[in-house]
């Protein structure tokens, strides 16, 4: 039996829809401007640039329609809906989630402009909220992809426009890491991006999968 120094933390990990089981979270992987018009509202060109990714630790995870605190140290923190990918055993997909990837876009310009990694800017704490999965393949493939804020649309388009489906995605990060059960990747988000504040109600949809629903604190 391992002695620890100290508990080890709870594994994070997210409800499954009409299943009494978990599903364990590794890590977090996201694809950077996956939608062209998102890509062109933050300068750059879609048709010049490769897909890339950036990480969150899997404890920036916010599950079970709990509340994400607004984070320290930022002015300016955004919204992202995106479609969540659930890896699990072999390196497949085997559900999928509605997320919303939680940026300090301040910090984020600061370290583009300085050629300065993005991990403050994306991977601080509760920086992931996501909601229930749902197992087995994707519900519609074309469906339509929403972020509400307080009621009024802020985001709104299909996921067909993203630039490296599922798949493609799938097949980019494997050549990067060796995926393992447990990992999750947001697959990027569509234009529209922009701030929220302390009080404001977000609501993330994916057509055939559970809402995400949560409010900064």
């Amino acid at each position: 039996m391992t002695d620890f120094l100290f508990s080890p933390r709870p594994v994070p990990s997210l409800p499954i829809v009409g299943d009494h089981r978990r599903f364990p979270v590794r890590r977090i992987l996201c694809v950077g401007q996956n939608y062209a018009a998102h890509a062109r509202e933050m300068g750059s060109d879609p048709d010049k640039q490769s897909p890339f990714f950036f990480s969150k630790p899997g404890d920036a995870l916010v599950s079970d329609g709990r509340n994400p605190a607004y984070p320290s140290a930022t002015a300016n923190l955004h919204f992202e809906a995106e479609l969540v990918a659930a890896i699990g055993e072999g390196g497949r997909i085997v559900g999928w989630a509605a997320g919303c990837d939680l940026t300090r876009r301040d910090l984020q310009a600061e370290a583009k402009k300085a050629g300065q990694p993005w991990d403050a800017a994306k991977g601080f704490d509760q920086s992931a909220p996501c909601g229930a999965l749902s197992l087995g393949a994707l519900p519609d493939p074309a469906g339509t992809i929403a972020l509400t804020v307080n009621g009024e649309t802020r985001q709104s388009s299909t996921l067909d426009d993203m630039i490296l489906n599922p798949d493609r995605i799938l097949e980019a990060a494997s050549r990067l890491w060796s995926l393992q059960a447990g990992d999750l990747i947001f697959t990027g988000t569509p234009s529209g991006v922009g701030p929220l504040v302390r009080g404001d109600r977000v609501v993330v949809t994916i057509d055939g999968l559970e809402p995400l629903s949560f409010e900064m604190v």
